[in-house]
């Protein structure tokens, strides 16, 4: 059993930087992958980043060269550094764990367990 929680989320102007931390403690094989996602209002939730227990990355296209995802696995925590924001990165940020992961899809179905999310909001 793994319960993520995030942290670290708030308001910033557009250009400017934020990092989300998630502390997702739990079985070894169920955090295999860590991911962070995104729902914005009227929106469907959004795969943003994932990274595996060996430090390989998957990205959106929307957040590459902007987002950057890391972890420390001997404190059980997936981070999110985020700059240049923009104002439609303003959303809902989960934090989510998986044992299993299809590299390259970031789909939400792949994760099976879920924190209950922090706020992100850029003002233009």
């Amino acid at each position: 059993q793994v319960q993520p929680v995030e942290s670290g989320g708030g308001s910033v102007q557009a250009g400017g930087s934020l990092r989300v931390s998630c502390e997702a403690s739990g079985s070894r094989i169920s955090t295999n992958y860590l991911g962070w996602f995104r729902e914005a209002p009227g929106k469907e939730r959004e795969g943003v980043a994932c990274i595996d227990r060996y430090g390989s990355t998957d990205y959106a296209e929307s957040v590459k060269g902007r987002f950057t995802i890391s972890r420390d696995n001997a404190k059980n925590t997936v981070y999110l550094e985020m700059n240049s924001l923009k104002p439609e990165d303003t959303a809902m940020y989960y934090c989510a764990a998986s044992s299993r992961y299809r590299w390259g899809l970031l789909r939400r179905t792949d994760f099976g367990y879920w924190g209950r999310g922090t706020q992100v909001t850029v003002s233009s």
